[in-house]
Protein backbone atom coordinates (compact mmCIF):
# COMPACT_ATOMS: atom_id res chain seq x y z
CA UNK A 1 0.00 0.00 0.00
CA UNK A 2 1.28 3.42 -0.48
CA UNK A 3 -0.04 6.89 0.35
CA UNK A 4 -0.78 9.84 -1.13
CA UNK A 5 1.09 12.32 -0.44
CA UNK A 6 -1.47 15.58 -0.97
CA UNK A 7 -3.82 13.62 1.48
CA UNK A 8 -0.97 12.73 4.12
CA UNK A 9 0.00 16.65 3.92
CA UNK A 10 -3.89 17.49 4.38
CA UNK A 11 -3.97 15.24 7.40
CA UNK A 12 -0.74 16.54 8.79
CA UNK A 13 -2.00 19.95 8.73
CA UNK A 14 -5.22 19.51 9.66
CA UNK A 15 -3.73 17.41 12.83
CA UNK A 16 -1.47 20.26 13.64
CA UNK A 17 -4.41 22.98 13.38
CA UNK A 18 -6.36 21.44 15.55
CA UNK A 19 -3.36 20.62 17.80
CA UNK A 20 -2.64 24.37 17.85
CA UNK A 21 -5.67 25.71 18.32
CA UNK A 22 -6.64 23.34 21.63
CA UNK A 23 -3.52 24.46 22.61
CA UNK A 24 -4.30 28.03 22.78
CA UNK A 25 -7.39 27.33 24.93
CA UNK A 26 -7.46 29.36 28.52
CA UNK A 27 -7.45 27.98 31.49
CA UNK A 28 -10.44 30.04 32.45
CA UNK A 29 -12.10 28.10 29.00
CA UNK A 30 -15.30 25.59 30.71
CA UNK A 31 -14.56 22.16 30.58
CA UNK A 32 -17.34 21.85 28.00
CA UNK A 33 -15.27 24.04 25.82
CA UNK A 34 -12.04 21.47 26.30
CA UNK A 35 -13.49 18.05 25.45
CA UNK A 36 -13.25 17.40 21.58
CA UNK A 37 -16.40 14.62 21.07
CA UNK A 38 -16.18 14.70 16.98
CA UNK A 39 -14.68 11.29 16.86
CA UNK A 40 -16.98 9.70 19.18
CA UNK A 41 -20.01 9.55 16.43
CA UNK A 42 -17.77 7.83 14.07
CA UNK A 43 -17.77 4.74 16.20
CA UNK A 44 -19.23 2.24 18.13
CA UNK A 45 -16.46 1.99 20.98
CA UNK A 46 -13.64 3.49 22.21
CA UNK A 47 -11.10 3.65 24.93
CA UNK A 48 -7.96 5.52 23.94
CA UNK A 49 -8.01 9.17 24.76
CA UNK A 50 -4.83 12.09 24.45
CA UNK A 51 -5.44 14.53 27.90
CA UNK A 52 -3.33 17.51 27.97
CA UNK A 53 -2.51 19.51 31.45
CA UNK A 54 -1.18 22.54 31.43
CA UNK A 55 2.42 23.73 31.39
CA UNK A 56 3.48 23.87 34.99
CA UNK A 57 1.24 21.31 36.70
CA UNK A 58 1.81 18.44 38.69
CA UNK A 59 0.28 16.51 36.45
CA UNK A 60 2.41 17.64 33.85
CA UNK A 61 6.13 17.47 35.59
CA UNK A 62 5.16 14.45 37.92
CA UNK A 63 4.15 10.65 36.92
CA UNK A 64 2.19 9.96 40.72
CA UNK A 65 0.18 13.30 40.58
CA UNK A 66 -0.79 12.59 36.77
CA UNK A 67 -1.68 8.54 37.77
CA UNK A 68 -3.38 10.43 40.66
CA UNK A 69 -5.82 12.44 38.46
CA UNK A 70 -6.27 9.64 36.66
CA UNK A 71 -7.39 7.60 39.03
CA UNK A 72 -9.76 10.32 40.31
CA UNK A 73 -11.53 10.80 37.08
CA UNK A 74 -12.05 6.42 36.98
CA UNK A 75 -13.23 6.35 40.20
CA UNK A 76 -16.00 9.34 39.82
CA UNK A 77 -16.59 8.06 36.11
CA UNK A 78 -20.36 7.04 36.67
CA UNK A 79 -20.18 4.26 33.35
CA UNK A 80 -22.15 0.94 33.33
CA UNK A 81 -20.62 -2.20 34.43
CA UNK A 82 -17.22 -2.86 36.68
CA UNK A 83 -15.11 -0.11 38.14
CA UNK A 84 -13.29 1.21 35.50
CA UNK A 85 -9.26 1.78 35.41
CA UNK A 86 -7.64 4.52 33.19
CA UNK A 87 -3.58 3.72 32.34
CA UNK A 88 -1.36 5.97 31.24
CA UNK A 89 0.42 4.66 28.23
CA UNK A 90 2.97 7.27 26.92
CA UNK A 91 3.66 10.87 26.27
CA UNK A 92 3.16 12.18 22.96
CA UNK A 93 5.51 14.70 21.15
CA UNK A 94 3.03 17.75 21.89
CA UNK A 95 2.81 17.26 25.06
CA UNK A 96 -0.40 15.63 25.57
CA UNK A 97 -0.87 12.40 27.49
CA UNK A 98 -2.43 8.94 25.17
CA UNK A 99 -4.70 7.07 28.01
CA UNK A 100 -6.66 4.08 28.32
CA UNK A 101 -9.38 2.92 29.26
CA UNK A 102 -9.74 -0.31 31.14
CA UNK A 103 -12.56 -1.49 28.74
CA UNK A 104 -13.84 -0.14 25.44
CA UNK A 105 -16.72 2.23 26.11
CA UNK A 106 -19.66 3.49 24.27
CA UNK A 107 -20.18 6.99 22.59
CA UNK A 108 -22.08 8.32 25.63
CA UNK A 109 -19.68 6.66 28.17
CA UNK A 110 -17.01 7.45 26.01
CA UNK A 111 -18.29 10.89 26.66
CA UNK A 112 -19.00 10.65 30.12
CA UNK A 113 -15.82 9.64 30.99
CA UNK A 114 -14.11 12.64 29.06
CA UNK A 115 -16.06 15.31 30.50
CA UNK A 116 -15.10 13.78 33.73
CA UNK A 117 -11.75 14.22 33.21
CA UNK A 118 -12.37 17.53 31.44
CA UNK A 119 -13.82 18.85 35.11
CA UNK A 120 -10.06 18.96 36.28
CA UNK A 121 -9.06 22.38 36.01
CA UNK A 122 -5.61 21.53 35.00
CA UNK A 123 -6.46 19.61 31.81
CA UNK A 124 -6.55 21.76 28.92
CA UNK A 125 -7.93 19.41 26.71
CA UNK A 126 -9.41 15.56 25.95
CA UNK A 127 -10.27 13.97 22.86
CA UNK A 128 -10.36 10.69 21.63
CA UNK A 129 -7.40 8.89 20.40
CA UNK A 130 -8.92 8.38 16.71
CA UNK A 131 -8.25 6.45 13.98
CA UNK A 132 -6.69 7.93 10.91
CA UNK A 133 -6.57 5.68 7.08
CA UNK A 134 -4.86 6.69 3.94
CA UNK A 135 -6.73 6.56 0.77
CA UNK A 136 -5.19 3.66 -0.68
CA UNK A 137 -3.15 3.63 -4.11
CA UNK A 138 -2.55 0.88 -5.83
CA UNK A 139 1.54 -0.29 -6.59
CA UNK A 140 0.84 -1.56 -9.61
CA UNK A 141 3.25 -0.77 -12.40
CA UNK A 142 0.99 0.60 -14.58
CA UNK A 143 -1.54 2.08 -12.66
CA UNK A 144 -1.20 5.76 -13.62
CA UNK A 145 -2.19 4.83 -16.86
CA UNK A 146 -5.21 3.56 -15.78
CA UNK A 147 -7.79 7.04 -16.40
CA UNK A 148 -10.71 5.89 -15.98
CA UNK A 149 -10.19 5.12 -11.71
CA UNK A 150 -9.45 9.01 -11.17
CA UNK A 151 -11.63 11.53 -10.50
CA UNK A 152 -12.44 12.15 -14.48
CA UNK A 153 -13.50 8.31 -14.54
CA UNK A 154 -15.12 6.43 -11.44
CA UNK A 155 -13.58 7.93 -8.70
CA UNK A 156 -12.51 4.26 -7.21
CA UNK A 157 -9.43 6.22 -5.39
CA UNK A 158 -11.54 7.09 -2.82
CA UNK A 159 -13.86 4.00 -3.18
CA UNK A 160 -11.46 1.32 -2.54
CA UNK A 161 -11.05 2.65 1.29
CA UNK A 162 -14.45 1.26 1.72
CA UNK A 163 -15.41 -1.72 -0.47
CA UNK A 164 -12.71 -3.87 -2.43
CA UNK A 165 -15.40 -6.47 -3.62
CA UNK A 166 -14.52 -8.89 -1.05
CA UNK A 167 -16.74 -11.77 -1.10
CA UNK A 168 -18.80 -10.95 -4.76
CA UNK A 169 -18.61 -13.26 -7.66
CA UNK A 170 -18.85 -11.54 -11.28
CA UNK A 171 -19.45 -13.86 -14.24
CA UNK A 172 -17.75 -12.48 -17.74
CA UNK A 173 -19.64 -13.25 -20.54
CA UNK A 174 -17.09 -13.25 -23.11
CA UNK A 175 -14.52 -15.12 -25.67
CA UNK A 176 -13.14 -17.10 -22.35
CA UNK A 177 -9.69 -16.37 -20.76
CA UNK A 178 -6.18 -16.68 -20.78
CA UNK A 179 -3.46 -17.55 -18.52
CA UNK A 180 -2.37 -14.43 -16.94
CA UNK A 181 -0.16 -13.77 -13.64
CA UNK A 182 -1.87 -10.33 -12.82
CA UNK A 183 -5.30 -11.61 -13.20
CA UNK A 184 -5.26 -15.95 -12.51
CA UNK A 185 -5.63 -15.91 -8.88
CA UNK A 186 -9.01 -13.65 -8.85
CA UNK A 187 -10.40 -16.53 -11.64
CA UNK A 188 -13.17 -19.24 -10.65
CA UNK A 189 -13.85 -22.38 -12.64
CA UNK A 190 -16.09 -21.09 -15.81
CA UNK A 191 -17.81 -22.89 -18.36
CA UNK A 192 -17.57 -22.91 -22.77
CA UNK A 193 -21.41 -22.94 -23.89
CA UNK A 194 -20.23 -22.44 -27.22
CA UNK A 195 -21.99 -25.37 -29.30
CA UNK A 196 -20.56 -25.43 -32.75
CA UNK A 197 -16.84 -26.76 -32.32
CA UNK A 198 -15.72 -24.86 -35.62
CA UNK A 199 -16.59 -21.59 -33.52
CA UNK A 200 -15.10 -23.04 -30.75
CA UNK A 201 -11.66 -24.33 -32.16
CA UNK A 202 -11.53 -26.76 -29.31
CA UNK A 203 -12.97 -30.06 -31.58
CA UNK A 204 -15.39 -30.91 -28.69
CA UNK A 205 -18.16 -27.89 -28.71
CA UNK A 206 -19.35 -27.18 -24.86
CA UNK A 207 -17.22 -28.53 -21.95
CA UNK A 208 -16.15 -27.15 -18.00
CA UNK A 209 -12.63 -25.08 -20.08
CA UNK A 210 -13.61 -21.74 -20.99
CA UNK A 211 -9.86 -21.02 -22.34
CA UNK A 212 -9.83 -18.56 -24.92
CA UNK A 213 -8.84 -20.29 -28.22
CA UNK A 214 -9.06 -17.01 -30.35
CA UNK A 215 -11.28 -15.94 -32.21
CA UNK A 216 -9.09 -14.66 -35.48
CA UNK A 217 -10.75 -14.70 -38.93
CA UNK A 218 -9.71 -14.61 -42.63
CA UNK A 219 -11.42 -12.67 -45.23
CA UNK A 220 -14.36 -14.27 -46.28
CA UNK A 221 -15.15 -16.50 -43.38
CA UNK A 222 -17.54 -14.34 -41.05
CA UNK A 223 -19.70 -12.42 -43.94
CA UNK A 224 -16.65 -9.63 -44.12
CA UNK A 225 -13.90 -8.86 -46.52
CA UNK A 226 -11.50 -8.28 -44.11
CA UNK A 227 -9.58 -10.31 -41.38
CA UNK A 228 -8.55 -9.82 -37.97
CA UNK A 229 -6.83 -11.29 -35.52
CA UNK A 230 -7.64 -12.95 -31.60
CA UNK A 231 -9.24 -9.81 -29.59
CA UNK A 232 -8.38 -11.73 -26.49
CA UNK A 233 -11.15 -9.42 -25.60
CA UNK A 234 -12.91 -11.85 -22.28
CA UNK A 235 -9.21 -11.21 -20.98
CA UNK A 236 -9.22 -7.58 -20.81
CA UNK A 237 -12.86 -7.11 -19.62
CA UNK A 238 -12.08 -9.43 -16.77
CA UNK A 239 -8.71 -7.64 -15.50
CA UNK A 240 -11.06 -4.48 -15.57
CA UNK A 241 -13.25 -5.89 -13.11
CA UNK A 242 -10.96 -7.87 -10.79
CA UNK A 243 -7.20 -8.12 -12.18
CA UNK A 244 -5.01 -8.31 -9.03
CA UNK A 245 -4.01 -5.24 -7.49
CA UNK A 246 -1.32 -3.73 -5.67
CA UNK A 247 0.65 -6.47 -6.29
CA UNK A 248 3.47 -4.02 -7.54
CA UNK A 249 2.99 -5.18 -11.32
CA UNK A 250 0.75 -4.60 -14.19
CA UNK A 251 -2.56 -3.35 -13.89
CA UNK A 252 -5.24 -2.83 -10.84
CA UNK A 253 -9.02 -4.08 -10.88
CA UNK A 254 -12.49 -2.33 -10.07
CA UNK A 255 -13.23 -4.76 -7.60
CA UNK A 256 -9.68 -6.24 -7.14
CA UNK A 257 -10.83 -8.52 -4.35
CA UNK A 258 -14.23 -10.12 -6.02
CA UNK A 259 -13.72 -13.11 -8.39
CA UNK A 260 -14.49 -13.83 -12.05
CA UNK A 261 -16.47 -16.33 -13.46
CA UNK A 262 -15.29 -16.51 -17.11
CA UNK A 263 -17.88 -17.62 -19.45
CA UNK A 264 -17.09 -18.19 -22.96
CA UNK A 265 -19.88 -17.42 -25.44
CA UNK A 266 -17.81 -15.87 -28.67
CA UNK A 267 -15.30 -17.60 -30.53
CA UNK A 268 -14.68 -17.53 -34.54
CA UNK A 269 -17.24 -15.17 -36.25
CA UNK A 270 -19.17 -14.42 -32.53
CA UNK A 271 -21.58 -16.10 -30.77
CA UNK A 272 -25.12 -16.97 -30.60
CA UNK A 273 -28.21 -15.94 -29.40
CA UNK A 274 -29.17 -19.70 -27.45
CA UNK A 275 -25.38 -20.03 -26.39
CA UNK A 276 -25.94 -16.67 -24.68
CA UNK A 277 -29.20 -17.17 -23.04
CA UNK A 278 -28.13 -20.10 -21.53
CA UNK A 279 -24.35 -18.93 -20.35
CA UNK A 280 -26.39 -16.28 -18.75
CA UNK A 281 -28.71 -18.70 -16.85
CA UNK A 282 -25.86 -20.93 -15.92
CA UNK A 283 -23.92 -18.19 -14.50
CA UNK A 284 -27.04 -16.35 -12.24
CA UNK A 285 -27.70 -20.00 -10.49
CA UNK A 286 -29.89 -21.74 -13.10
CA UNK A 287 -30.19 -24.93 -14.65
CA UNK A 288 -29.14 -25.75 -18.04
CA UNK A 289 -30.04 -28.99 -19.58
CA UNK A 290 -26.55 -31.66 -19.83
CA UNK A 291 -24.60 -28.52 -17.76
CA UNK A 292 -23.17 -29.05 -14.57
CA UNK A 293 -24.64 -26.26 -11.69
CA UNK A 294 -22.77 -23.70 -11.46
CA UNK A 295 -20.36 -23.73 -8.01
CA UNK A 296 -19.92 -20.54 -7.56
CA UNK A 297 -23.40 -18.15 -8.68
CA UNK A 298 -22.62 -14.88 -9.51
CA UNK A 299 -24.24 -11.28 -7.89
CA UNK A 300 -23.24 -9.51 -11.39
CA UNK A 301 -22.78 -10.64 -14.74
CA UNK A 302 -21.15 -8.20 -17.20
CA UNK A 303 -22.18 -8.70 -21.03
CA UNK A 304 -19.67 -6.65 -23.22
CA UNK A 305 -21.06 -8.09 -26.32
CA UNK A 306 -24.76 -7.76 -28.59
CA UNK A 307 -26.20 -7.40 -31.35
CA UNK A 308 -29.04 -5.19 -33.36
CA UNK A 309 -32.54 -5.52 -33.62
CA UNK A 310 -35.32 -5.67 -30.95
CA UNK A 311 -34.26 -7.60 -27.26
CA UNK A 312 -36.39 -10.63 -28.50
CA UNK A 313 -38.06 -13.50 -25.69
CA UNK A 314 -35.51 -15.55 -25.70
CA UNK A 315 -32.98 -12.49 -24.25
CA UNK A 316 -35.62 -11.24 -22.12
CA UNK A 317 -36.22 -14.98 -20.39
CA UNK A 318 -32.92 -15.23 -19.90
CA UNK A 319 -32.23 -11.95 -18.10
CA UNK A 320 -35.38 -12.12 -16.23
CA UNK A 321 -34.44 -15.38 -14.75
CA UNK A 322 -31.05 -13.96 -13.82
CA UNK A 323 -32.58 -11.25 -12.19
CA UNK A 324 -35.25 -13.23 -10.07
CA UNK A 325 -32.28 -15.27 -8.98
CA UNK A 326 -31.10 -12.03 -7.89
CA UNK A 327 -28.16 -11.15 -10.42
CA UNK A 328 -27.45 -7.66 -11.84
CA UNK A 329 -26.53 -7.73 -15.13
CA UNK A 330 -24.54 -4.99 -17.30
CA UNK A 331 -24.64 -4.85 -20.74
CA UNK A 332 -22.83 -2.68 -23.10
CA UNK A 333 -24.67 -0.38 -25.39
CA UNK A 334 -22.59 -0.55 -28.73
CA UNK A 335 -20.20 1.54 -30.63
CA UNK A 336 -22.03 2.05 -33.60
CA UNK A 337 -23.19 5.22 -33.18
CA UNK A 338 -26.96 4.57 -33.23
CA UNK A 339 -29.68 4.86 -30.82
CA UNK A 340 -29.28 1.69 -28.55
CA UNK A 341 -32.95 0.85 -28.72
CA UNK A 342 -32.15 -0.99 -31.85
CA UNK A 343 -29.01 -2.30 -29.72
CA UNK A 344 -29.92 -5.97 -28.05
CA UNK A 345 -29.09 -6.98 -25.40
CA UNK A 346 -28.65 -3.44 -24.49
CA UNK A 347 -32.45 -2.48 -24.78
CA UNK A 348 -33.38 -5.40 -23.27
CA UNK A 349 -35.83 -5.20 -19.41
CA UNK A 350 -34.29 -5.14 -16.23
CA UNK A 351 -30.24 -4.65 -17.40
CA UNK A 352 -27.85 -1.98 -16.81
CA UNK A 353 -26.83 -0.28 -20.02
CA UNK A 354 -23.89 1.38 -20.32
CA UNK A 355 -22.54 4.12 -22.76
CA UNK A 356 -18.73 5.15 -23.10
CA UNK A 357 -17.00 8.67 -22.21
CA UNK A 358 -13.68 9.87 -22.93
CA UNK A 359 -11.22 11.00 -20.16
CA UNK A 360 -12.52 14.88 -20.93
CA UNK A 361 -15.88 13.42 -19.86
CA UNK A 362 -17.54 13.47 -23.64
CA UNK A 363 -19.22 10.65 -25.36
CA UNK A 364 -16.60 7.96 -26.81
CA UNK A 365 -15.59 8.46 -30.45
CA UNK A 366 -13.14 5.61 -31.68
CA UNK A 367 -13.53 6.53 -35.51
CA UNK A 368 -15.41 8.46 -38.06
CA UNK A 369 -18.26 5.33 -37.38
CA UNK A 370 -17.68 4.04 -34.27
CA UNK A 371 -18.89 6.15 -31.49
CA UNK A 372 -20.54 5.21 -28.15
CA UNK A 373 -24.43 4.08 -28.88
CA UNK A 374 -26.87 6.78 -27.48
CA UNK A 375 -30.53 6.95 -26.28
CA UNK A 376 -32.95 6.98 -23.86
CA UNK A 377 -32.36 3.09 -23.19
CA UNK A 378 -28.56 3.93 -21.39
CA UNK A 379 -28.55 4.09 -18.04
CA UNK A 380 -24.82 5.25 -17.23
CA UNK A 381 -21.93 6.26 -18.90
CA UNK A 382 -18.30 5.13 -17.84
CA UNK A 383 -14.83 5.40 -19.00
CA UNK A 384 -14.66 3.49 -22.95
CA UNK A 385 -11.57 4.97 -24.59
CA UNK A 386 -7.91 4.10 -24.06
CA UNK A 387 -8.82 1.33 -21.42
CA UNK A 388 -5.74 -0.23 -20.50
CA UNK A 389 -5.97 -4.15 -18.97
CA UNK A 390 -4.34 -7.58 -19.17
CA UNK A 391 -4.50 -8.56 -22.73
CA UNK A 392 -2.57 -11.40 -24.74
CA UNK A 393 0.29 -11.35 -27.36
CA UNK A 394 -0.98 -14.23 -29.47
CA UNK A 395 -2.28 -12.96 -33.19
CA UNK A 396 -4.18 -16.13 -33.37
CA UNK A 397 -3.96 -18.42 -30.78
CA UNK A 398 -2.50 -17.62 -27.42
CA UNK A 399 0.96 -16.60 -27.01
CA UNK A 400 2.10 -14.68 -23.59
CA UNK A 401 0.47 -12.48 -21.01
CA UNK A 402 0.31 -8.77 -22.31
CA UNK A 403 -1.57 -5.58 -21.60
CA UNK A 404 -2.55 -3.40 -24.41
CA UNK A 405 -5.27 -0.14 -24.09
CA UNK A 406 -8.86 -0.84 -25.98
CA UNK A 407 -11.71 1.27 -26.39
CA UNK A 408 -15.65 0.60 -26.85
CA UNK A 409 -18.62 0.26 -24.46
CA UNK A 410 -17.09 -3.07 -24.16
CA UNK A 411 -14.60 -1.51 -21.86
CA UNK A 412 -16.73 0.84 -20.11
CA UNK A 413 -19.17 -2.21 -18.81
CA UNK A 414 -16.46 -3.63 -16.34
CA UNK A 415 -16.10 -0.59 -14.83
CA UNK A 416 -19.73 -0.43 -14.12
CA UNK A 417 -19.48 -4.43 -13.16
CA UNK A 418 -16.91 -3.52 -11.17
CA UNK A 419 -18.76 -0.92 -9.02
CA UNK A 420 -21.66 -3.41 -8.98
CA UNK A 421 -19.26 -6.07 -6.97
CA UNK A 422 -18.02 -2.88 -4.57
CA UNK A 423 -21.75 -2.38 -3.86
CA UNK A 424 -22.55 -5.71 -2.75
CA UNK A 425 -19.51 -6.62 -0.68
CA UNK A 426 -20.46 -3.25 1.56
CA UNK A 427 -24.19 -4.13 1.63
CA UNK A 428 -25.09 -5.28 4.85
CA UNK A 429 -28.31 -7.18 2.98
CA UNK A 430 -27.95 -8.12 -1.01
CA UNK A 431 -29.06 -4.86 -2.74
CA UNK A 432 -31.79 -5.82 -5.72
CA UNK A 433 -31.11 -5.55 -9.19
CA UNK A 434 -33.76 -2.13 -9.20
CA UNK A 435 -31.83 -1.07 -6.26
CA UNK A 436 -28.56 -1.18 -7.57
CA UNK A 437 -29.41 0.67 -11.26
CA UNK A 438 -31.37 3.55 -9.17
CA UNK A 439 -28.21 3.69 -6.85
CA UNK A 440 -26.27 4.11 -10.27
CA UNK A 441 -27.47 6.42 -11.86
CA UNK A 442 -29.13 8.40 -8.62
CA UNK A 443 -25.28 8.66 -7.80
CA UNK A 444 -23.54 9.38 -10.73
CA UNK A 445 -21.24 12.61 -11.45
CA UNK A 446 -22.61 15.33 -14.15
CA UNK A 447 -21.47 15.18 -17.00
CA UNK A 448 -18.97 17.92 -18.00
CA UNK A 449 -20.34 19.25 -20.33
CA UNK A 450 -23.60 17.84 -21.68
CA UNK A 451 -23.01 15.04 -24.16
CA UNK A 452 -24.05 15.50 -27.91
CA UNK A 453 -26.41 12.70 -27.27
CA UNK A 454 -28.30 11.32 -24.15
CA UNK A 455 -25.89 8.49 -22.45
CA UNK A 456 -26.96 8.35 -19.25
CA UNK A 457 -27.77 10.13 -15.95
CA UNK A 458 -23.69 10.62 -15.35
CA UNK A 459 -21.01 9.00 -15.61
CA UNK A 460 -20.56 6.34 -12.70
CA UNK A 461 -18.98 7.62 -9.29
CA UNK A 462 -17.80 4.38 -7.52
CA UNK A 463 -17.69 6.62 -4.01
CA UNK A 464 -20.71 8.26 -4.19
CA UNK A 465 -22.50 4.84 -4.90
CA UNK A 466 -21.01 3.44 -1.62
CA UNK A 467 -21.90 6.64 0.17
CA UNK A 468 -25.55 6.33 -0.39
CA UNK A 469 -25.22 2.88 1.21
CA UNK A 470 -24.51 4.83 4.59
CA UNK A 471 -22.83 3.46 7.58
CA UNK A 472 -19.67 4.91 6.58
CA UNK A 473 -16.10 2.80 5.81
CA UNK A 474 -16.96 -0.79 7.10
CA UNK A 475 -13.44 -1.64 7.08
CA UNK A 476 -11.22 1.21 7.84
CA UNK A 477 -7.77 0.13 7.44
CA UNK A 478 -6.16 -2.25 10.00
CA UNK A 479 -7.62 -1.60 13.70
CA UNK A 480 -6.20 -2.68 17.35
CA UNK A 481 -8.71 -3.51 19.57
CA UNK A 482 -7.77 -4.46 23.72
CA UNK A 483 -8.59 -4.83 26.83
CA UNK A 484 -6.14 -3.63 29.33
CA UNK A 485 -8.27 -5.37 32.12
CA UNK A 486 -6.81 -7.34 34.85
CA UNK A 487 -8.12 -10.98 35.02
CA UNK A 488 -6.19 -13.46 38.14
CA UNK A 489 -5.39 -16.69 36.33
CA UNK A 490 -6.45 -19.33 38.75
CA UNK A 491 -3.97 -21.45 40.02
CA UNK A 492 -3.75 -25.11 39.38
CA UNK A 493 -7.05 -24.87 37.40
CA UNK A 494 -8.20 -26.53 33.81
CA UNK A 495 -10.50 -23.96 33.28
CA UNK A 496 -8.60 -20.83 33.83
CA UNK A 497 -9.88 -17.14 32.91
CA UNK A 498 -10.99 -15.61 29.88
CA UNK A 499 -10.76 -12.00 28.70
CA UNK A 500 -12.83 -10.46 25.95
CA UNK A 501 -12.78 -7.67 23.25
CA UNK A 502 -15.94 -7.17 21.01
CA UNK A 503 -15.48 -6.13 17.34
CA UNK A 504 -18.39 -4.93 15.70
CA UNK A 505 -18.77 -2.45 12.28
CA UNK A 506 -16.37 -4.65 10.36
CA UNK A 507 -17.29 -6.79 7.69
CA UNK A 508 -15.68 -10.23 5.55
CA UNK A 509 -13.07 -12.22 7.71
CA UNK A 510 -10.32 -11.59 9.70
CA UNK A 511 -6.89 -11.98 7.87
CA UNK A 512 -3.91 -14.61 7.74
CA UNK A 513 -1.56 -12.45 9.09
CA UNK A 514 -3.58 -10.99 12.37
CA UNK A 515 -1.44 -9.66 15.40
CA UNK A 516 -2.36 -10.51 18.84
CA UNK A 517 -0.67 -9.52 21.59
CA UNK A 518 -0.81 -10.46 25.30
CA UNK A 519 1.27 -9.47 28.19
CA UNK A 520 0.39 -11.92 31.07
CA UNK A 521 2.05 -11.42 34.74
CA UNK A 522 3.04 -14.81 35.89
CA UNK A 523 5.84 -15.95 38.19
CA UNK A 524 5.99 -19.24 36.08
CA UNK A 525 4.93 -19.56 32.63
CA UNK A 526 5.53 -23.09 31.80
CA UNK A 527 2.62 -23.40 33.72
CA UNK A 528 0.61 -21.57 31.20
CA UNK A 529 -1.55 -22.62 28.32
CA UNK A 530 -2.85 -19.38 26.76
CA UNK A 531 -5.39 -19.29 24.01
CA UNK A 532 -7.08 -17.20 21.52
CA UNK A 533 -10.66 -18.08 21.06
CA UNK A 534 -12.82 -17.03 18.14
CA UNK A 535 -16.17 -15.83 17.91
CA UNK A 536 -17.18 -18.72 16.68
CA UNK A 537 -15.12 -20.96 18.95
CA UNK A 538 -12.08 -21.98 17.37
CA UNK A 539 -9.12 -22.25 19.14
CA UNK A 540 -6.10 -21.07 18.60
CA UNK A 541 -3.40 -22.03 20.73
CA UNK A 542 -0.44 -19.26 21.55
CA UNK A 543 1.31 -20.44 24.48
CA UNK A 544 1.33 -24.26 25.62
CA UNK A 545 3.62 -24.65 28.78
CA UNK A 546 6.90 -23.09 27.18
CA UNK A 547 9.55 -21.34 28.89
CA UNK A 548 9.77 -23.29 31.91
CA UNK A 549 10.52 -20.96 34.92
CA UNK A 550 10.75 -17.65 32.79
CA UNK A 551 8.26 -14.88 34.60
CA UNK A 552 5.61 -13.13 32.41
CA UNK A 553 4.36 -13.29 28.68
CA UNK A 554 5.00 -10.28 26.96
CA UNK A 555 4.98 -11.29 22.93
CA UNK A 556 2.81 -10.59 20.03
CA UNK A 557 1.81 -13.49 17.93
CA UNK A 558 1.25 -13.94 14.25
CA UNK A 559 -2.15 -15.91 13.72
CA UNK A 560 -3.89 -17.31 10.52
CA UNK A 561 -7.31 -16.35 11.53
CA UNK A 562 -8.65 -15.76 7.34
CA UNK A 563 -11.40 -18.60 8.08
CA UNK A 564 -12.85 -16.35 10.51
CA UNK A 565 -15.10 -14.00 10.69
CA UNK A 566 -14.12 -9.92 12.38
CA UNK A 567 -17.07 -9.57 13.90
CA UNK A 568 -17.58 -10.90 17.18
CA UNK A 569 -16.83 -11.84 20.45
CA UNK A 570 -12.76 -12.84 20.66
CA UNK A 571 -11.38 -14.28 24.03
CA UNK A 572 -7.88 -14.81 25.21
CA UNK A 573 -7.82 -17.54 27.75
CA UNK A 574 -5.19 -18.41 29.71
CA UNK A 575 -4.82 -21.47 32.23
CA UNK A 576 -2.58 -22.44 35.15
CA UNK A 577 -1.94 -26.36 34.94
CA UNK A 578 0.23 -26.90 38.11
CA UNK A 579 0.77 -25.43 41.61
CA UNK A 580 2.18 -22.63 43.39
CA UNK A 581 2.95 -19.93 41.21
CA UNK A 582 0.29 -17.46 40.33
CA UNK A 583 -0.65 -14.19 38.12
CA UNK A 584 -3.17 -11.95 35.88
CA UNK A 585 -3.85 -11.47 32.46
CA UNK A 586 -2.35 -7.60 32.72
CA UNK A 587 -3.91 -6.68 28.77
CA UNK A 588 -4.01 -8.10 25.38
CA UNK A 589 -5.18 -6.95 21.65
CA UNK A 590 -5.70 -8.02 18.85
CA UNK A 591 -5.00 -6.12 15.64
CA UNK A 592 -6.47 -6.58 11.72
Amino acid sequence: MSYRSNGALRQHALAAATVAALSCIAMSASAADRINLAALANADQNNQFIVKYAAGTAERSNAASLNRALDNAATSFSGKGAKLGLKHLRRIGTGADVVQAGRRLDPAEAESLMRQIAADPNVEYVEKNAPMTAFFTPNDTRFGEQWGYGASGINTAQAWDVSTGTGVVVAVIDTGITNHSDLNANILPGYDFISDSTAARDSNGRDSDPADQGDWFTAGECGVTYSSNSSWHGTHVAGTVAAVTNNAKGVAGTAYNAKVVPVRVLGKCGGTLADIADAITWASGGSVSGIPANPNPAEVINMSLGGSGACGSTYQAAIDGAVGRGVTVVVAAGNSNVNASNARPANCNNVVAVGAVDSAGKRSVWSSTQKSNYGAVVDVAAPGSNILSTLNSGTTTPGSESYASYGGTSMATPHVAGVVALLQAKATTPKTPAEIETILKTTARAFPQTPDQAIGTGIVDAKAALDSLGGGNPNPGTQTYSNAADFNIPDNNATGVTSSIVVSGRTGNAPSNAQVSINIVHTYQGDLIVDLIAPDGSVYNLHNRSGAGTDNIVKTYTVNLSSEALNGTWKLRAADRASVDTGYINSWSVTF
